[in-house]
């Protein structure tokens, strides 16, 4: 299903968590009749026990306060944070919390990976960036580096569709009925800019690779720079092809990847791809100033995304993803800026002759993990050919 662009919105860049909770709670702080809240991870920390704690006294004063967290990256929550906002009055609900451990099924791999808060019918907030502290993380000195953008207009009516619509799937499958949700939005909602922007949510229903297409026609369209940043980044045969085409039309092509290790896994499954990569002309940033957990690109002057989709196929192929798609110079400038800064200031660009002197047992441990990857993506029935090569 192609974006359906909207105008008159306001979209407003946050970077990391220094901007982001801020504005998140004092959003909610605000709030008159509702807050609705999607996080795959709430951690019962500084950053938690602050956002907690403005959710439980929007609920004393009567607001409708719903949170919806994932049943493996929040999997203490609902014993630790959940019930102390139930006793306060906020409705919380786990996406999918039966998760065995010693089983791999294919629908434990389907996770609520989106983060998302929407409040009133005045306020958005969308992005990559979980309930959790910028700096949790071990040995890590400067914050974890990621973005949300707040929204305001008319793109809040898809926004808050989009959300409650979940809420419904996920009370109905622990109630085993329908559940009527109060205080629909307006039909029409004022614009308060002049932005035009895009909702775009990805499920095993129909929207399975809206994401997935919105890059790929925005690299399709680029004519002079794309740059994208994602924490983890394994694409399929379709966008690494499209990756080489741009840059066979004479685009720069610029990939900010993780140059820390976090997830062994993944880690190792991308190092399988640098060659590949780096030989069609994509050139390789690894982002090690801190641990990087962003997913945004930027192609040319005035198309952009920010979200909580990664580029590899967890994201793309099975979890509920959303990420905002904005058409507008002046923010695609703002995000290509903050973007050259990460690359200057905090990444290391990855050469030919880097991959060279690596040793058999890192490329081995690369392709292994990638096979790996691969096995599970088959597991799962939903990877196509795109990971059939």
């Amino acid at each position: 299903m192609k974006q359906k662009f909207i105008p008159g919105n306001r979209v407003e860049l946050l970077e990391s968590g220094r901007e982001y909770f801020p504005a998140l709670i004092a959003a909610i702080d605000a709030a008159t009749t509702e807050v609705h809240l999607e996080s795959y991870i709430f951690a019962a920390d500084e950053t938690g026990r602050s956002v907690a704690a403005a959710l439980a006294e929007a609920a004393r004063r009567g607001v409708a306060v719903r949170v919806l967290v994932d049943g493996f990256g929040a999997r203490e929550f609902r014993a630790g944070l959940g019930q102390v906002l139930v006793a306060c009055g906020v409705e919380v609900l786990v996406y999918r919390p039966e998760v065995a451990a010693l089983r791999l099924r294919r629908n434990r791999l389907r996770r609520l990976h989106r983060k998302l808060a929407v409040v009133d019918a005045r306020v958005a907030f969308v992005g990559g960036i979980n309930v959790i502290d910028d700096m949790d993380t071990p040995q890590q000195t400067p914050p974890r580096f990621d973005y949300a953008v707040r929204i305001t207009g008319p793109l809040l009516d898809e926004i808050h569709a989009a959300a409650h619509h979940l809420w419904q799937l996920v009370r109905w499958a622990e109630l085993r009925h329908r559940y009527q949700l109060p205080g629909r939005l307006p039909a029409d909602i004022a614009a308060s800019g002049d932005t035009l922007a895009a909702f775009v949510i990805r499920d095993n229903l129909g929207h399975r690779r809206d994401i997935e297409d919105a890059y790929l026609d925005a690299i399709g369209a680029a004519r002079r720079e794309l740059i994208i940043a994602s924490a983890y980044f394994l694409p399929g045969w379709r966008f690494r092809h499209a990756l080489g085409e741009a840059v066979r039309r004479g685009v720069r092509v610029n990939v900010l990847l993780q140059g820390r290790v976090e997830y062994l896994l993944l880690h190792y499954a991308t190092q399988a791809l640098y060659g590949a990569l780096l030989k069609s002309g994509v050139r390789i940033f690894e982002y090690r100033r801190s641990f990087l957990h962003a997913k945004v690109a930027v192609a040319d002057d005035s198309w952009a995304t920010v979200g909580s989709s990664n580029i590899e196929p967890f994201s793309l192929l099975l979890a509920r993803e959303a990420n905002v798609v904005v058409h507008d110079v002046g923010f695609a400038q703002q995000l290509r800026g903050s973007l050259q800064r990460a690359m200057d200031g905090g990444a290391a660009e990855v050469k030919p002759e880097d991959l060279r002197q690596r040793s058999l047992g890192f490329k081995l441990m690369s392709w292994l993990a990638y096979g790996l990857v691969r096995m599970m993506v088959g597991i799962s029935r939903y990877g196509g050919d795109d990971y059939r090569e």
